[in-house]
């Protein structure tokens, strides 16, 4: 089933309860290879990213098992760093083994990562830093090899807070003898919950969630049980949404500590968002206000959230401007969007113009990538009519059941 259906025009009402956090799951995963023993990883989602790295991992020699609460990774037998063509070359977030591999094994084999079509996602920023490290990197028939007799700690600048590069120092610099500064580092909330299971483990990390991290490298990991966090980017999806279609809803552990921008962003809409022990409470107003969005690394407006904040915009009142400063090609959900009747001006590949419309109509469209498919389902919840929303495997990579979420919410949405 790669479709969606969805009958729009129903305002949201009830509640629905949070999953666990894709960004956070998968570096948590990558880094069960650096301890050699079992570790139990509770509510990682049931989503298409998270199976490719359990599928990788078991690959590479790790016994993984699934339970009704979360994922045991044994990495004790654990010999090799050849990652398999097709598991890496679809999953972008197989990157984020680099680092664990070099620490475990010294020497990795792999494809360059695929999984994207946001913009260029360079990588010379991990590169650069596991030099310093002492990491070794050729390339062989297409193939990327690393090797590192020895990783040793250094002091490493970032230009940019890259949350991939922060990710595979962090995993790096556990395994690395001697100390490892960061500075420049990315401070999203995913690199703290990597921290946090490092540290069970075992590791000596000081400054997560800051710009500049220390690592004491070399000691002896042991396996642990940690639980993954609740996702602010599905949290933010659904919050958006609501002020999009209407309604109030309740999100059940949705992480608010983690969403001060994005909870800004929804009240500067018109929006009314109540925090509660037990998650956020979420009343839109008769129609969104036009606000000016502007993207930037965490605690910013996140970029994944973007495309869903332009779906709720076109059915705003005024005008809104977005500009998109992460990535070059987040803006492939306007075409869609116009075929819905919205009036979206692109003025260049960071920047658009939205001049809300009374009403959209419904229309066949096409996910084309994860985020901007999750927004095309908020945008057909909000129009008038049906809509079927074509490429869903994009959107089933990063949310564990979006039908089954807006129908708790009371939306008429269903897989065909």
């Amino acid at each position: 089933m790669d479709s969606i259906r969805i009958q729009g025009g129903i305002a949201l009402q009830g509640k629905v309860r949070i999953q666990g956090s894709k960004n956070a799951s998968l570096p948590v995963l990558a880094a069960t290879l650096l301890v050699g023993e079992g570790s139990f990883i509770r509510n990682c989602p049931r989503i298409a990213d998270v199976h490719s790295m359990t599928s990788l991992l078991k690959s590479l020699g790790c016994s993984v098992h699934w339970q009704e609460a979360g994922i045991f990774v044994d990495s004790s037998k654990v010999r090799r760093g050849e990652m398999p063509r097709e598991a890496v070359t679809g999953m972008r977030s197989s990157l984020c083994l680099l680092g664990a591999l070099i620490g475990r094994c010294g020497e990795v084999t792999m494809e360059y990562p695929g999984g994207c079509v946001i913009g260029e996602r360079p990588i010379d920023l991990h590169l650069a830093a596991l030099r310093q490290m002492g990491v070794v990197f050729s390339e062989q028939k297409g193939q990327l090899r690393a090797m590192a007799k020895r990783l040793h700690g250094a002091h490493i600048i970032l230009p940019f807070p890259s949350v991939g590069a922060t990710e595979n120092i962090i995993l790096a610099g556990v395994a690395a003898e001697g100390e490892t500064i960061l500075e420049g580092a990315a401070r999203e909330p995913e690199i703290l919950a990597l921290c946090r299971y490092l540290s069970c483990c075992g590791a000596c990390i000081e400054g997560a969630g800051s710009s500049k991290i220390v690592i004491w490298g070399g000691r002896r990991l042991c396996g642990t049980e940690f639980r993954v966090p609740a996702d602010r980017i599905v949290a933010g999806t659904y919050l958006l949404g609501c002020i999009g279609v209407g309604g109030n809803i309740f999100l059940e552990q949705a992480p608010a500590e983690e969403m001060d921008a994005v909870l800004l962003a929804a009240q500067e809409m018109g929006g009314h968002v109540c925090i509660t022990r037990e998650g956020l409470y979420v009343q839109a107003p008769v129609r969104p206000l036009a606000v000016k969005l502007i993207t930037s690394p965490y605690p910013g407006f996140p970029t994944d959230l973007q495309s869903v904040a332009l779906a709720v915009a076109s059915k705003g009142s005024g005008r809104t401007d977005i500009e998109e400063t992460i990535f070059e090609n987040r803006f492939r959900i306007v075409e869609e969007l116009k075929k819905m009747g919205a009036c979206i001006e692109q003025t260049d590949s960071h920047r658009v113009a939205i001049r809300g419309v009374d009403s959209l109509q419904g229309a066949q469209v096409e996910a084309r990538e994860l985020r901007g498919g999750a927004a095309l389902v908020a945008a057909a919840l909000m129009a008038e009519g049906e809509s079927f929303v074509r490429g869903c495997s994009y959107i089933y990579r990063g949310y564990e059941n979006i039908c089954r979420d807006f129908r708790e919410l009371g939306a008429r949405v269903t897989s065909v």
